[in-house]
């Protein structure tokens, strides 16, 4: 898949999974390389922008194995930033699945 459509939806794939429940790094990182194949060093830096964006915040919690590890949660303004991204997406979607449907109904 290309990489700029990847990078483009990035964002709303990280509130997204943070708009169902709380993750830690390495579990978001884990969701979006089985998803749209994202590579964990891309993840870190968008959390960090997304924490000082105010759109996440985060907390430490114990491990069972291993030392406390970092969550994040969606704040209220991320869940207003997902939905916004998400409709944006949708709208999107069509309009390039219109254009590339006229383009093969032409050909």
């Amino acid at each position: 898949m290309n990489i700029q459509f990847k990078k483009g939806v990035l964002e709303l794939c990280v509130l997204s999974l943070l708009a169902r429940r709380d993750y830690y790094g390495y579990e978001i990182a884990d969701a979006l390389e089985g998803g749209v194949a994202i590579a964990e060093g891309s993840v870190y830096p968008l959390l960090r922008r997304l924490r000082d964006d105010g759109l996440v915040d985060t907390y430490l919690k114990e491990s069972a194995e291993g030392p406390p590890r970092k969550y994040y949660r969606i704040t209220e303004a991320g869940g207003a930033a997902c939905r916004a991204l998400a409709a944006e997406w949708r709208e999107f979607v069509a309009a390039v699945a219109r254009i590339t449907e006229e383009a093969h109904d032409e050909a």
